[in-house]
């Protein structure tokens, strides 16, 4: 029996296989995988000695796989480390152990450390807290010394003055009086350069302090630089073809180097093993566990998508020679006629289907700009005004000329183009309406997934109201006042918003057939007849 390999007690000839491999990036999770994941639930719920942490949040994973005797089973595995450590019995082992305390990576480890201990002995020494109140004395005697030379020298030219008012000096008189303001003129930079001579001297001392500290730096930098080189070559990971691959080698078509924490979540770890060991990988699935994280999106026992910044690269590889699922939200849609909600010979209003881009990306033409293009050739200049996300449906207007497209950019940029979404939430509100003010940056480890940040996030304002509630289901009307990307999505699903996510949601809450939000209406005026149009389109859930 393969260690860390739990048998799944299910009638093999029963159940239905999927026909390919779980895309990582956009899934439903498989029964399979569902029983599995409720097994570790369990598990994991009977260790009383992990409740605090796993109650803290941790993302946890299962690849279902076939051994060599056809036999099903799955492997469990947890993102980062968990108790102190990364190795646990019901669990499958890191692709590196960083932990290790005998690993390259303890033991560079430890020779960084022993660095930054002699910058905080240089930094917190007598020697440099002496010079800092030096310095700072020093400028404080100078401050005061100009100060008091500065008093003295208003004080004698306001005598001058006097003197000079009675017009009776003589010519020897009025000499002196001028002898003595070019006198003090070149005293007070005399005690100025005193001064500043002295300061030199300290900052002199200081500066060869500093370079003890610099070079310390440079040197911790260069060493923490190379063992990072160093440990992404010993995170060494298969593909289903047998070949292998360091993380530098796999991340050198991008460009750049692994980021922090690359190889060390759940996909890669039980990709790994599963190859290690000759496993057949079935399907898979990862879950979060206990609270979500400060500022991002994620509520336990929901299923997530493989991170894109640290895993992509990464699986993108390791699934290198097995079947996988299409990533639907990267294929084309099947011919779809364009719904025309509105059109004139300025601009149209399209109702854009649940899976389109609005625009072309990265690694798919297929658009609804580009499908437009093809039926409204004539249409010149810039034609985008807004967008929608692929996975939302609804309206999106595009203009026709140059002129119409910068007076609607103008009605978005002044926030007075009205817009009104369309939800099912994933839970029941208890308040009717209300106000989400919650401020939105965007995940860089995760694009395109954002997150709330009350520091460096833009503002973001919604407006909701209930419409009905079904159930464990609620239908709301919203209305974003800004327009950030995700706003609607991350507003409902967020602890501090709504707390329910948009039914549908794989990015903040659980994947299904489509999202459930929809873009209703529109209000906006004409630019070329001035008029408010309000146009409508109902949602099709």
């Amino acid at each position: 029996m393969i260690e860390k390999f739990h048998l799944l007690d299910v009638d093999q000839a029963a159940v239905e296989l999927p026909q390919q491999f779980t895309c990582p990036f956009c899934y439903v999770p498989h029964p399979l995988a569902l029983m599995a994941v409720g097994l570790v639930q369990q598990y994991v719920a009977s260790r009383a000695d992990w409740a605090d942490e796993m109650a803290a949040g941790k993302m946890l994973g299962v690849l279902v796989a076939q051994d060599s005797a056809g036999r099903l089973g799955f492997l469990a595995a947890f993102s980062g480390n968990l108790a102190g450590s990364v190795r646990h019995d019901y669990f499958v082992p890191p692709v590196y152990d960083l932990l290790d305390p005998q690993g390259e990576f303890k033991q560079g480890e430890a020779q960084i450390t022993a660095i930054n201990h002699e910058v905080e002995r240089l930094e917190q020494s007598r020697e440099w807290l002496m010079l800092q109140n030096r310095e700072a004395e020093q400028q404080r005697k100078m401050a005061v010394d100009i100060s008091d030379f500065k008093a003295l020298m208003a004080r004698h030219k306001q005598e001058r003055d006097q003197r000079r008012q009675t017009g009776d000096l003589t010519a020897a008189e009025q000499e002196a009086l001028l002898n003595q303001s070019r006198f003090e003129k070149a005293e007070l930079k005399r005690i100025r350069q005193r001064h500043e001579a002295a300061i030199r001297e300290i900052t002199d001392e200081m500066d060869r302090y500093r370079h003890q500290i610099d070079v310390l730096k440079a040197r911790r930098r260069a060493m923490s630089e190379a063992l990072q080189e160093r440990i992404f070559r010993l995170f060494v990971v298969s593909n289903a073809r047998g070949d292998r691959r360091d993380l530098v080698e796999v991340f050198r078509p991008l460009g750049t180097l692994p980021p922090a924490g690359a190889g060390e979540c759940c996909a890669p770890r039980l990709l790994n093993y599963a190859y290690n060991k000759h496993l057949r990988p079935v399907c898979m699935a990862e879950f979060w566990w206990g609270a979500s994280p400060v500022g991002e999106v994620r509520h336990h026992g929901h299923f997530y998508p493989a991170c894109r910044s640290k895993c992509k690269p990464i699986l993108d590889f390791m699934l290198e020679g097995l079947d996988v699922e299409e990533n639907v939200l990267g294929q084309p849609m099947e011919d779809h006629v364009l719904d025309i909600v509105y059109d004139d010979r300025w601009l149209t209003v399209l109702n854009k289907p649940s899976g389109m881009l609005t625009v072309p990306g990265k690694l798919l033409e297929d658009s609804l700009l580009t499908r437009f293009q093809e039926a409204y050739p004539e249409a010149h200049g810039p034609i985008v005004v807004h967008r929608l996300d692929q996975e939302t449906s609804g309206l999106v207007i595009f203009a026709k000329d140059k002129a119409t497209h910068k007076a609607l950019q103008q009605q978005f940029e002044g926030h007075t183009i009205r817009k009104r979404y369309i939800a099912l939430l994933d839970g029941v509100l208890s308040q009717d309406e209300g106000v989400i003010d919650l401020p939105i940056r965007p995940d860089v480890d995760d694009r395109p997934r954002q997150m709330v940040d009350y520091e460096n996030g833009k503002p973001a304002v919604t407006r909701y109201h209930v419409l009905e509630r079904m159930g464990r289901t609620t239908r709301v009307a919203l209305e974003p006042l800004t327009g950030r990307t995700h706003q609607l999505r991350v507003h409902c699903s967020h602890p501090q918003g709504l707390n329910c996510p948009i039914m549908g949601d794989r990015l903040y809450g659980t994947a299904a057939a489509r999202l459930m939000l929809h873009a209703q209406s529109i209000t906006f005026i004409h630019p070329a007849t001035g008029q408010e149009l309000t146009l409508e389109c109902g949602a099709d859930f």
